[in-house]
């Protein structure tokens, strides 16, 4: 009797040991370092998929910038325009729509995106996306020049707007 009950003692300490472990696994957290210069390859689609907060600078160079970012369902990365700098945005997963124009009130291109798709957008054009699915929508961004300072993280909308109208 001892020994069934020592035995259904250890699996039963061997299965919360194993669950435990798994779940130590499966909620690594995700690397929040800038690597910028220095070489550093990465798998890109990885990196954006996995990204929680709402924008993760991951590599700051002198003319080029790395960031990954998530936008909740109905959120939006906000209407901005960068008068020295090109972007190229490209949508990992989820769905949105790209509104892009010369004057802030004139946001004449207008056009639905979603996995897969890139976003090229020229210096001093004003711009937002804005998530129309009801998943994250995850994309990364290049900016040439770097638009953040090295190793910025937002984890919301807000952080970055309160970040933005500080500088």
């Amino acid at each position: 009797m001892k020994k069934n009950m020592l035995c259904v003692f250890t699996i039963a300490l061997i299965s919360v040991i194993a669950f435990v472990s798994l779940n130590a696994l499966e909620k690594k957290e995700f690397d929040t370092n800038d690597y910028g210069k220095q070489p550093w390859t990465v798998d890109v689609e990885k990196l954006t998929l996995d990204n929680q907060n709402f924008r993760t600078t991951k590599w700051t160079g002198k003319n080029l910038q790395l960031t990954v970012m998530t936008i909740p369902p109905e959120g939006e990365i906000g209407l901005e325009v960068h008068p020295e700098g090109d972007q190229f945005i490209r949508i990992e997963s989820g769905t949105g729509r790209i509104l892009m124009g010369d004057a802030k009130d004139k946001l004449t291109f207008d056009k639905p995106v979603s996995d897969d798709w890139a976003i090229l957008i020229p210096a001093g054009q004003w711009h937002n996306i804005i998530n129309t699915g009801d998943k994250p929508l995850k994309v990364y961004v290049l900016y040439a020049p770097p638009e953040h300072a090295a190793g910025t993280i937002h984890k919301t909308f807000e952080e970055s707007e309160a970040d933005h109208h500080h500088h």
